[in-house]
């Protein structure tokens, strides 16, 4: 239970150096990582580089290192072997311009928060610990929620809301975090056609703005044409990109 929770409310921190202008938004080469050691390898020697302002898929089956790959750039998981650079960095450097978007299964909906506060937490991240939300964070948070079509629901306990609800809300947060790449995993799993619609309609205004999104998805037919570049991941290794 608490490490659902932790995925809630403890991906924050500080950028502890100056984020490249210059650099891809995403550069790995020879990648490998494993979950604990003696475990098999869920990313195996995987290079991948996406340039600033791309929108790229992540395609493949369960268990063939998508949310793996995803959980590396955002500086959840130490790579065992090759080397990898966010926005010019190691992972986990900038986290300020990185926003990470875990599968909705992954979370303890039934911690008591409602939806204004929660969205309210992607602040923190450029805030750091000691700094409390002014009135421009909040009226980031009041723009989100409106965007994502939330606002009837802004006091209601995120345990309450839909499935589609819940992973707008979860957009929502990303969108007030305002970072430079965006990794979404499986962002469209269980969701009503509205909210699918309302989704899209954010990440392509993300990517109007010059954002990168990074998203794992298995409804790759129906978008293929949305996106930039399509990577295949099969038993945690790049087939196709």
């Amino acid at each position: 239970m608490k490490a659902k929770r932790s995925h809630l409310l403890a991906y924050h921190g500080t950028c502890i150096g100056h984020h490249h202008p210059e650099a891809a938004a995403v550069r790995i080469e020879q990648l490998s990582a494993r979950y604990a050691a003696g475990n098999p390898l869920a990313l195996e020697a995987v290079s991948l580089s996406i340039a600033r302002g791309k929108r790229v898929a992540l395609v493949g089956d369960n268990g063939s290192g998508k949310s793996t790959l995803l959980k590396c750039l955002a500086g959840l998981l130490t790579p065992c072997d090759g080397s990898a650079e966010v926005l010019g960095h190691r992972p986990g450097v900038c986290r300020h311009e990185v926003a990470y978007l875990p599968q909705r299964s992954s979370l303890d909906w039934d911690f008591p928060i409602a939806v204004s506060p929660f969205v309210l937490t992607g602040s923190y991240v450029r805030l750091g610990w000691l700094r409390r939300p002014g009135k421009a964070q909040r009226g980031r948070v009041t723009g989100a929620i409106e965007q994502l079509g939330l606002k009837p629901f802004a006091r209601r306990l995120i345990g309450q809301l839909s499935g589609g609800q819940q992973q707008r809300m979860l957009l929502a947060r990303t969108l007030v975090h305002d970072a430079e790449l965006v990794l979404l995993d499986e962002p469209f799993n269980a969701v009503d056609d509205a909210s699918r619609d309302i989704i899209w309609e954010v990440l392509e205004d993300l990517c109007e703005r010059g954002r990168t999104v990074l998203m794992a998805t298995h409804d790759i037919a129906r978008y293929h044409e949305r996106f930039d570049r399509v990577v295949t991941l099969e038993n945690g290794r790049i087939t196709k990109h």
